[in-house]
């Protein structure tokens, strides 16, 4: 028999362990994360001042580490981006985040220059601009901080991130990961902060702040707007609605699978993704024919209407995306037509003059419009990218066309028969970046663009020829 006072004695102990239990991970405290962007500004300044005295291979140090913690934290980031968004795949964003640990450059793009003669030596350096803020997206949220961190520490920075409210979870999750990997690294506290609850007052305060000295903000044409009014040096990664042409000397196989696994990846949230086709008549059936055999679903009929009223909203005959399907599954879409698939990609036909080649639509829908020749291909291209230069693809083997779009277009990326990815790094050659600032004319943001110049002269008899 246990008696009651054996038995208040097990209550009291169990209660007393969970009281002295450590939190669970989830409510754990978040290094560089603050109930205020009053608290976050403080501490960043003060890491700041701690971090200017920092040499340059320690700098690169704690980016190893942010990279190694990125690949063995991928897919928490990526489940949680989905979770709290709800938009995308988390297949995708697992190798957004790989491919952000393995192609980002640290240190290693900051190249000084030297002049030398007769009237002695000139260094020109890369030094850091200071204090940076920066706004990200929901579309790209963890793998924005991570990439900007990489960039900006690089280059001597410290950083204050305002992220998109919708997706404030997971890119608190990142600002926490690059604290870790900055401490283990034996960097200072708070080299990189956020706000637990982003707000348009703490982006506010965060623009206004006089100690900082530069603004980045990935997102949209309003956001971009903001910062360029702000008197300060401003970076701008806007909005894009890139197309692609496939003419007839393309390798029409490979254009149908690599349009399908660009154009449905992430479900086409990436801004480079492609977002409507424009094919030559004398091969759309060949094309559409393999882009179903690559997981595509052809719409037809009244269903591309239906699909219209789902996808878009309309005000006063113009369109633009419903925002409760941006980055859903296309089988969700098809669901809700009464369909029953679950492919990676909708496409169905349209003309030129239609919402789903016009809207920028961040969804796995691709339209299809049939052209002539490679002039109207082109006239039709340049039109529906509506002049944000920002990312353009073509498949084709004849120079001259080639040529010619990319000059018409004038797009910051230019994708040769491949997917659109290959033009930040995945299966293409080069770095990559979720920062691609056509506004402002940076392009693919890397360690340099965070820096400027600075020049030391000496003169008289310090060169040796």
């Amino acid at each position: 028999m246990i008696d009651e006072k054996y038995i208040s004695q097990i209550v009291e102990s169990v209660l007393k362990s969970a009281q002295e239990a450590p939190a669970k991970s989830e409510d754990k405290k978040q290094l560089g994360v603050f109930e205020t962007m009053e608290e976050a500004l403080d501490a960043v300044k003060k890491a700041y001042k701690q971090y200017r005295s920092y040499t340059v291979a320690q700098r690169e140090k704690m980016i190893s580490n942010i990279r190694k913690l990125t690949l063995e934290e991928a897919e928490v980031m990526a489940r949680m981006g989905v979770d709290e968004t709800g938009m995308g795949r988390v297949e995708d964003k697992i190798i957004k985040h790989q491919v952000v640990a393995n192609k980002t450059p640290g240190t290693e793009d900051l190249q000084p220059s030297v002049m030398t003669g007769d009237d002695g030596l000139t260094l020109i350096e890369m030094a850091p601009f200071g204090i940076i803020g920066s706004i990200t997206p929901s579309t790209n949220p963890s793998e924005t901080v991570l990439c900007n961190t990489m960039g900006m520490i690089a280059g001597g920075n410290a950083v204050v991130f305002n992220p998109h409210p919708n997706a404030c979870k997971v890119a608190n999750y990142a600002v926490d990961l690059v604290n870790r990997a900055i401490l283990a690294a034996g960097g200072p506290e708070n080299l990189v902060v956020s706000v637990k609850k982003p707000t348009m007052d703490t982006s506010k305060m965060m623009m206004e702040c006089p100690d900082v000295k530069m603004l980045v903000a990935t997102g949209g044409p309003g956001v971009v707007r903001t910062l360029l009014s702000s008197g300060k040096k401003a970076i701008g990664a806007g909005a894009g609605n890139p197309p692609v042409i496939v003419d007839d000397t393309a390798d029409i196989a490979k254009a149908a699978s690599d349009i399908v696994k660009g154009a449905s990846f992430d479900n086409n949230l990436p801004c480079i993704a492609e977002k409507e086709c424009f094919a030559f008549s004398s091969i759309a059936d060949e094309l559409i024919d393999n882009m179903t055999k690559n997981g595509a679903y052809l719409l037809k009929g009244d269903m591309v209407d239906k699909l219209v009223k789902v996808a878009l909203v309309e005000k006063d005959g113009k369109y633009s995306i419903n925002k409760k399907w941006v980055g859903k599954d296309a089988g969700l879409f098809l669901k809700e037509l009464g369909i029953d698939a679950d492919p990676r990609l909708i496409i169905c036909e349209t003309p030129e003059n239609h919402p789903f080649v016009q809207v920028e639509m961040m969804m796995p829908i691709l339209a299809i419009v049939r052209v002539n020749n490679i002039e109207e291909a082109i006239e039709m291209a340049v039109k529906a990218e509506h002049g944000c230069r920002h990312s353009a693809h073509i498949h084709s083997k004849n120079v001259d066309r080639l040529t010619a779009f990319a000059r018409a277009v004038e797009t910051t990326i230019f994708v040769k028969n491949a997917p659109s990815y290959a033009g930040i790094g995945v299966g293409g050659e080069g770095y990559t970046t979720f920062t691609i600032a056509g506004p402002t004319g940076e392009g693919l943001t890397a360690t340099h663009s965070f820096t400027r110049q600075r020049r030391c002269v000496m003169a008289d008899g310090l060169h040796i020829v």
